[in-house]
């Protein structure tokens, strides 16, 4: 996701007028997405503790995020493992890692997570939109998450329907989620 250059010949800038970005460049604020690597397991656990603590705080209480986040229980070993057995997606923005998600071969998507700072910037609307691409261009029927309460309303937006309110025990702790479909 580049921003080509136009025009035959390169352009003097203007002062206090950004340029366009070269080819191969990101342009500043734009959402790059790429494969996942092992160097990437403590930055996303970051992203996923923070997201967590931090933006699902507002719908969960202390106890759910704490049995939900459990970060004395995580190890960027058994992390690395599951990202890359679920082929995770990542989200770049500004040079930093920004979100992360993942679609298994039935359209499931086990995770979908944008750092706070990063949040209402098109980070996970730029990861699900890949998300489906990949999952039609592998025949996939559907998309399904079970989406938190924080994060229902972005599935409903991009066109998920509710089809059942869930309630798991994590760690002893009963929290709420959403058991969703998108038909593709």
């Amino acid at each position: 996701m580049t921003w080509p250059r136009s025009g035959p010949a390169p352009r003097v800038p203007s002062p206090g007028v950004p340029e366009a970005p070269t080819p191969g460049s990101v342009a500043p604020g734009q959402v790059t997405l790429r494969a996942y690597s092992r160097a990437d397991a403590a930055p996303t656990l970051a992203v996923f503790l923070a997201a967590v603590t931090g933006t699902a705080s507002a719908h969960y209480s202390p106890e759910q995020i704490a049995a939900w986040s459990a970060p004395a229980e995580r190890n960027l070993d058994s992390w690395q493992a599951a990202r890359t057995r679920l082929d995770t997606l990542v989200a770049v923005l500004d040079g930093a890692i920004a979100g992360f998600s993942d679609v298994d071969a039935h359209g499931y998507i086990d995770m979908m997570f944008v750092a706070p700072r990063f949040g209402r910037r098109g980070v996970a609307s730029a990861l699900l939109a890949e998300l489906e691409h990949r999952a039609r261009a592998a025949g996939t029927a559907e998309l399904s998450v079970h989406a938190s309460l924080t994060a229902r309303p972005f599935f409903e937006r991009h066109g998920f329907l509710v089809l059942e309110e869930r309630h798991p025990v994590l760690r002893g702790v009963h929290l709420t989620n959403f058991r969703m479909l998108k038909p593709l």
